[in-house]
């Protein structure tokens, strides 16, 4: 199980990263800190998140311990709220 939530103030990455998810993928936990701190998404424009996800690769964005996992499920059509979740 895996979980995603935003960097708190006094945490290591905060500042420079926004998110944080951790759980275990093939018997290894992991920690992933991802997402620039000082943009916002602008996933909301069809243009920008076709352009995203193209870039990035994100119809096979590969194992959930690497941050292209999570910047994908991001700029996924799912709200943000529901990823957090």
């Amino acid at each position: 199980m895996s979980s995603v939530r935003r960097i708190k103030q006094g945490e290591p990455g905060f500042g420079r990263k926004k998110f944080v998810a951790t759980g275990t993928h093939e018997g290894k936990e992991y920690t992933v800190r991802f997402g620039d701190a000082n943009l916002e998404i602008k996933r909301d424009d069809p243009g920008r998140r076709a352009n995203f996800r193209a870039r990035h690769s994100c119809d096979d964005p590969g194992p959930p311990d690497k941050a292209r996992y999570w910047s994908c499920k991001m700029w996924s059509s799912k709200p943000v709220s529901e990823v957090l979740k």
